[in-house]
């Protein structure tokens, strides 16, 4: 027990209730009880599951290669030993702040000291009056990951829409299971609100090598029933056939219940360095919050494996009265077929990198730099190079262009 908790254990909340049961809410949940917290703990989660990581769904949950046991964020009789009341599953419908009471759809309430908002979101989906068939899926959830990957393997053709990460992720374990792939993509390159042109490009030419057929400025008018299967239909009056369809074109947070509390919401639950809404006893963390971020000295609401399990962390904290800022570099990956990619920090539109390596290759570290030192790193296959710059980045250090690109040297 830290000495923080110890001095203000007088003051520590009787009940704190979390309103999620993914990665965040997982998080936030150990960490209370790391922390020393004995009180009354209430997990509200409409999902069956224990709280489970989301990165290997579009990948090793997708093509068979792990299940619930294997991404789980703790083991069924670990999380029995957290005494948490896991109310699942259950869906937290309303907030009364003047009563301190959590309402839930089958009707049971709960009082807190403390509240954690870590509800997530959910896949954004296509209209409807483009999205008419049946044969339409969506990913985010581990159910929809297994079953999504059992008709993967008993199918012949699927098309991707939308080729940003998850669209991507999903065609490059279609091909490693034998099935055809088109992506369509409505941008003129792939994940291009996050990428450079040369990186979308690598990306491009790394799927099309692995047989996919990805159709860029792709303007989708409709998906509808076609035999067993569907039929998506272009502006330009093309069709093209599959088995069924994936639509991977974002995530819709999961703020409803904030905004109807009177919190301030602003894309995502806006919250101060240390998770807490504008509400003190109401904090939220993982991908519905909205964090002002000390690297990119602006708001940012991250949609990342390592924002979920970080911020969760310093949000659990600060509930307890341990504030520490939660001041990461924003940090990301992808893994497609061979390829490790790896974003740090801030990619600055329009800006030239510095390379180091050879994209041909597969094995380049991208650096941004400003004034002499990284904004940002974009590392392929090139992992140790992010390691050191992520270092040089927390430490402020300057660098050196020509020795980032020098690979006759090694970088220290």
């Amino acid at each position: 027990m830290s000495e923080s908790i110890q001095a203000d254990a007088v003051d520590a909340p009787k009940t704190v209730v979390v309103i999620g049961g993914g990665q965040a809410a997982g998080w936030v949940v150990k960490t209370l009880r790391q922390e020393g917290y004995a009180g009354r703990l209430v997990m509200i989660a409409d999902e069956t599951h224990l709280p489970y990581e989301r990165p290997p769904l579009s990948k090793a949950v997708l093509a068979g290669e792990a299940d619930i046991e294997t991404v789980r964020i703790t083991k069924p009789d670990e999380f029995a030993a957290l005494d948490i009341e896991a109310w699942q599953p259950d869906c937290a419908t309303a907030i009364d702040r003047a009563t301190r009471t959590v309402t839930t759809r089958s009707g049971r309430e709960v009082k807190y000291d403390r509240l954690v908002i870590a509800t997530g979101g959910a896949a954004r989906k296509l209209p409807a009056n483009i999205a008419k068939s049946a044969h339409v899926t969506y990913l985010r959830t581990l159910d929809e990951a297994m079953a999504l990957g059992e008709r993967l393997r008993r199918s012949q053709r699927v098309l991707v829409v939308g080729g940003g990460w998850i669209g991507l992720e999903v065609a490059a374990t279609a091909r490693k299971l034998g099935v055809a792939a088109t992506v369509i993509e409505g941008a003129p390159r792939l994940c291009a609100r996050s990428l450079p042109n040369e990186v979308s490009q690598f990306l491009l030419d790394l799927h099309s090598a692995n047989g996919v057929d990805i159709r860029l400025n792709a303007q989708l008018v409709s998906l509808d029933d076609h035999g067993d299967g569907v039929r998506a239909t272009f502006a330009d009056g093309s069709t093209l056939d599959a088995d069924f369809a994936v639509a991977g074109i974002g995530l819709a947070p999961h703020t409803a219940i904030a905004e109807a509390a009177g919190l301030d919401v602003q894309d995502g639950i806006v919250v101060d360095e240390f998770g807490q809404t504008s509400d003190s006893d109401i904090f939220a963390c993982g991908d519905v919050a909205n964090h002002p971020n000390a690297w990119l000295k602006r708001r940012v609401r991250l949609e990342s494996w390592a924002n979920a399990q970080n911020q969760a962390i310093a949000a659990a904290k600060a509930v307890l009265g341990v504030k520490t800022p939660y001041a990461e570099i924003p940090w990301f990956w992808s893994d497609q077929y061979d390829v490790n990619l790896q974003i740090l920090g801030e990619i600055p539109a329009g800006a030239t990198p510095a390379l180091r390596g050879s994209l041909e290759d597969k094995r380049a570290t991208l650096f941004f730099v400003e004034d002499g030192h990284l904004r940002g790193v974009i590392a392929i296959n090139s992992a140790r190079d992010l390691k050191l710059a992520r270092k040089w980045m927390n430490q402020g250090r300057a660098v050196d262009i020509a020795a980032l690109v020098d690979t006759g040297k090694a970088l220290a």
